[in-house]
């Protein structure tokens, strides 16, 4: 027979919930309970085990693992006892629970000590001259990523231009982002136009936007970045994003980040949930017009807005109608001129 290992110290170190039963909370005496031990008053604090009915047991089991009732089982009696003295027991036990988890907890970064030593001296830690170091491969990104969330966990500022994360991956997007939020951070993204045009793109902002997070739109071309606490960026090295420059030189940083900041108040507040609930259609209809009112082609709007151009052409030709334009020339000038009224 393979022996049993030894206990790890920080096993040791941890509450084991077999070391003792598990004590309720007083706040978990529930309404049924409360009216169950009045009535037991009412009978003189004294209730006979045989007269207790087979829906009211697990009440009057409840108010026995607390200690409101004694079971004297010479006599087959339960015996209400002062809530007053069941409270400061139960006080005590808390507070003596309490004392022992935060004495241990104190002890937790001692007994990692040499686990963190290891992680902040691993590999990835060591820069090159500049603090500029390239990443390749989406593993290796995701998996600095992970990290990067950890250990910098006060802010993201985020450029998402382009295609949307497959929806697969849209599970893990939202519980990061989750995570993060709840643990204090903030996160600002921009997306570009084109995002309001994708339901699974609106889908994604509307419930990280409910968590707290927020997203705005530019309708300018800018990179794929991601920047950490002011601190470390990643920025997209490939048209496919399967290679990175990892960024942790201070003075580049800082330039990022004021170049975010100032593509920030140029981007439009889009309200994604009211978005979400509604329908993609006015958007499309809408950035067509506006693109086609700049002067641009239907081709070029349809690269632009990721369309096929039978899709752009049907969106050009319910315009054409609605101000009852014969040529895209027209219709263009006339809707520009509509705009800037």
């Amino acid at each position: 027979m393979t022996a049993e290992p030894a206990p790890t110290l920080l096993a040791a170190a941890l509450p084991d919930p077999a070391a003792r039963p598990a004590m309720r909370e007083p706040d978990l005496l529930d309404a049924a309970a409360r009216d169950f031990y009045r009535e037991i008053l009412k009978e003189g604090g004294r209730l006979h085990v045989s007269d207790i009915r087979p829906e009211d047991e697990p009440v009057a089991e409840q108010l026995a693992g607390l200690g409101f009732l004694v079971l004297h089982v010479t006599d087959g009696f339960y015996t209400a006892i002062n809530p007053r003295a069941v409270g400061e027991r139960l006080s005590a036990d808390l507070w003596e629970e309490s004392t022992r988890l935060i004495a241990k907890a104190a002890r937790i970064p001692d007994l990692l000590e040499d686990l963190t030593h290891a992680y902040d001296t691993a590999p990835r830690r060591t820069e090159p001259a500049g603090g500029v170091r390239q990443v390749t491969g989406m593993v290796e990104i995701r998996h600095l990523l992970s990290q990067f969330l950890r250990d910098y966990p006060h802010e993201a500022l985020t450029a998402q231009p382009g295609t949307f994360r497959p929806p697969a991956r849209r599970g893990d997007g939202l519980a990061q982002t989750r995570r993060y939020v709840e643990r204090g951070g903030s996160v600002r993204t921009i997306y570009q136009p084109q995002a309001r045009l994708d339901r699974d793109q609106v889908e994604f902002a509307a419930e990280i936007t409910k968590l707290g997070s927020r997203i705005r739109l530019l309708d300018l071309p800018f990179s794929r970045a991601i920047i950490f606490d002011r601190t470390v960026a990643l920025i997209s090295a490939a048209p496919d994003n399967d290679a990175a420059v990892l960024i942790e030189d201070p003075a580049t940083v800082l330039y990022l980040v004021g170049v975010f900041e100032q593509q920030w108040a140029q981007a439009q507040v889009v309200d994604w949930v009211a978005l979400a609930v509604g329908s993609i259609e006015p958007a499309t209809h809408q950035q067509v017009g506006r693109l086609l009112a700049r002067g641009l082609t239907q081709r070029a709007i349809a690269t632009r807005l990721g369309l096929s151009e039978r899709t752009v052409a049907g969106h050009i030709a319910r315009l054409r109608e609605r101000y009852d334009a014969e040529t895209l020339f027209q219709l263009g000038w006339q809707m520009r001129g509509a705009r800037d009224a």
